[in-house]
């Protein structure tokens, strides 16, 4: 039963994450900014940073879908927690920005702390 949460829980991160970043890619506006201030959709620089994250999120939520399908629980708990660096980062640079805490601690540094619960459960499973 663990086991099979865990790996329901870590398939949907990854699954999400490479939709974030195909949304990213063909929507940047939508996901515009994410948190950092005084950021407009239309920025061309802020597309082509979006689009830089897109590729990071398509790229590491395949990741994570690999690792879960064919790897082990244990290897797809030790990927999990590695990825944890990436939301924790996140939450880093909105803050850093004085960005507002709700996306900081409520988008990225929630996303963290469930990616990690994912990999310890699945480390257990």
């Amino acid at each position: 039963m663990l086991a099979t949460t865990a790996i329901v829980l870590a398939w949907l991160v990854g699954v999400a994450v490479v939709a974030m970043g195909v949304n990213n890619l063909l929507r940047p506006q939508v996901l515009a900014g994410f948190g950092i201030p005084g950021t407009q959709a239309d920025d061309p620089v802020l597309r082509a940073w979006l689009a830089v994250k897109a590729g990071r999120d398509i790229g590491s939520g395949l990741m994570l879908v690999v690792a879960v399908a064919l790897g082990t629980t244990t290897l797809a708990g030790w990927v999990m927690l590695a990825a944890v660096v990436m939301p924790v980062c996140d939450t880093l640079v909105v803050l850093r920005a004085k960005g507002p805490r709700a996306a900081a601690y409520g988008v990225h540094c929630s996303t963290a702390a469930a990616m990690a619960v994912i990999g310890v459960l699945l480390l257990l499973a």
